[in-house]
C-alpha cells in the first residue's frame, strides 16, 4: 500500500508543477483579461484538489492513521475543491463566452448557491450524523458520494447546455468551436474520472486528463496573447503579417482577393467627449459587428486590427460586388450592436477597397490604394452629412 501511495503521489505532484508553472505564468502577465483570471481560478481549484486527494490516499493506503479526523477532513475538503473545480470552470466559460449578464450580482449568486448550500449541508451530516457519509469501516457511504457528484453536474450541465446554445446561435465557425470545446470539456474530464474510479482505480488517471486538457486550453490561451488584439479579440497586426506572408492563404484558386481599410469616422470625438472606456467600447462593437458580418459572408474573410481604429480585412470571392455586400453588412451590424449596447453616440466607418494582384505588386500597395478611397469614402460621408444639415436648417 506504500509503494501505491508512492506512485499516486507522484502522479499528483507532476501535475501540481505543471499547474503552477502555468498559473506563476499567468500571473507575471501583466494584461490579464477577465477569461484568464477564472482560468487562473479553475487552476488553482485543481491543484488544491490534487493535494487534498494526495492527503486521502495517504489514509487509504495507512500512511496516515484512519482516525475520524483523518476520515473526515480530506474528504470534505475533496467534495470542496472538486465542486470549486466545476463552479469555476462554468464562470471561465461564461466568460469565454461572453455571457452579457455574467457579472450581475443575481447571476453570480445563483452560480454560488449550490457549492455553497451542499458545502453546508455536508458539512453539518459529518458534525451531526457522521455515520451517514462514513460507515463503522472507515468506508465512504452512497450518501456521500451522491454529494460528491451533485454539485458537479449542475455545474457541468449548465457549461454544457449554454456553450451548445451558444454555439448554435454563433456564426463564426472559429468562435463555434470555441464555444464547443469549452463547453464540452467537463465531459471529457468526468470521462476520465469515471474510468479511474470503474476501470483502473489504482491509476490516477483523473489527474492525468485534468492536466492535460488544461494545458491544451492553457497553449491555447497562450496563442491567442500572441495572436489576437486584447481588447477586441481580432487578429493583430502581428498576426496580419504572418497571413499576408503565406501566399497560400492570402491567395485562393480561382477567387479573386480584396483588400478593404476601415477607419472609424470622428472617433478622436469619442474619446474626447465620453472618455477613453467609450472608446474602446465602440471599438469593442465594432469589432464584434466585423466577426458577426464576416461569418454570414458565405466567403474567406480575415479580419485584423490594424492600429488604433483602424482595421485590415481580406476577403477572398467571386462576385466583385461582395466588398459592398459585406460594407453593408458591416454597417448594419454596427447599427443594430450600437442599438443594442444604448450608447449614447452614433459609431460610422470609412471604408475602402481595392483588388490585390498576384502579379507584381505586394500587399502594401493595395493596402495603400485601399486607405486612400477609405479617406475619400470619409470626406464623402462629411460631405452628404453636412449638406442634409443645411437642407434641415433651410426648411
Amino acid at each position: 500500500m506504500s509503494e501505491y501511495f508512492i506512485y499516486y503521489s507522484e502522479s499528483q505532484i507532476i501535475c501540481l508543477i505543471i499547474f503552477a508553472i502555468m498559473l506563476a505564468h499567468n500571473l507575471l502577465n501583466v494584461d490579464r483579461q477577465e477569461k484568464q483570471v477564472k482560468y487562473d481560478r479553475a487552476l488553482i481549484a485543481f491543484m488544491l484538489y490534487f493535494a487534498s486527494d494526495m492527503l486521502w490516499a495517504a489514509v487509504i493506503a495507512n500512511v496516515l492513521p484512519k482516525t475520524h479526523f483523518t476520515l473526515v477532513i480530506p474528504n470534505i475538503l475533496n467534495f470542496v475543491f472538486l465542486a470549486y473545480i466545476t463552479y469555476s470552470w462554468l464562470q471561465y466559460a461564461l466568460a469565454v463566452q461572453q455571457a452579457p449578464s455574467r457579472n450581475m450580482p443575481v447571476i453570480r449568486f445563483a452560480i454560488s448557491f449550490p457549492l455553497v448550500v451542499s458545502f453546508a449541508a455536508l458539512t453539518m451530516l459529518f458534525l451531526v450524523s457522521p455515520g451517514r457519509l462514513i460507515d463503522d469501516k472507515g468506508n465512504l457511504t452512497i450518501l456521500y458520494f451522491a454529494f460528491l457528484v451533485l454539485v458537479p453536474v449542475i455545474y457541468i450541465v449548465a457549461s454544457v447546455i449554454y456553450a451548445v446554445r451558444r454555439a448554435g446561435s454563433e456564426k463564426n465557425p472559429t468562435l463555434r468551436r470555441q464555444f464547443y470545446y469549452v463547453g464540452l470539456f467537463p465531459l471529457v474530464v468526468v470521462f476520465g474520472g469515471l474510468l479511474q474510479l470503474v476501470v483502473l482505480p489504482d491509476t490516477p488517471i483523473f489527474c492525468y486528463s485534468c492536466t492535460i486538457l488544461m494545458l491544451i486550453f492553457y497553449i491555447e490561451s497562450m496563442e491567442d496573447q500572441i495572436s489576437l488584439d486584447p481588447l477586441t479579440g481580432l487578429n493583430n497586426r502581428g498576426q496580419l503579417h504572418r497571413f499576408i506572408s503565406q501566399e497560400s492563404s492570402l491567395f485562393r484558386e480561382g477567387l479573386k482577393t480584396y483588400v478593404i481599410m476601415i477607419d472609424v469616422n470622428d472617433f478622436k470625438l469619442i474619446n474626447d467627449n465620453y472618455g477613453h472606456a467609450e472608446g474602446d467600447r465602440a471599438l469593442v462593437i465594432i469589432g464584434n459587428s466585423l466577426r458577426h458580418a464576416a461569418g454570414s459572408a458565405g466567403f474567406p474573410v480575415f479580419i485584423s486590427r490594424y492600429g488604433g481604429d483602424e482595421f485590415v480585412v481580406i476577403i477572398n470571392c467571386k462576385d466583385d460586388k461582395a466588398p459592398e455586400t459585406l460594407r453593408d453588412t458591416i454597417r448594419a451590424r454596427i447599427q443594430d450592436n450600437s442599438n443594442a449596447a444604448g450608447i449614447p453616440y452614433t459609431i460610422s466607418i470609412a471604408y475602402g477597397y481595392d483588388e490585390l494582384s498576384p502579379y507584381g505588386e505586394t500587399f502594401d500597395d493595395c493596402l495603400k490604394r485601399a486607405d486612400e478611397k477609405s479617406y475619400k469614402d470619409k470626406e464623402t460621408q462629411k460631405s452628404l452629412s453636412k449638406n442634409s444639415n443645411q437642407a434641415v436648417i433651410i426648411q
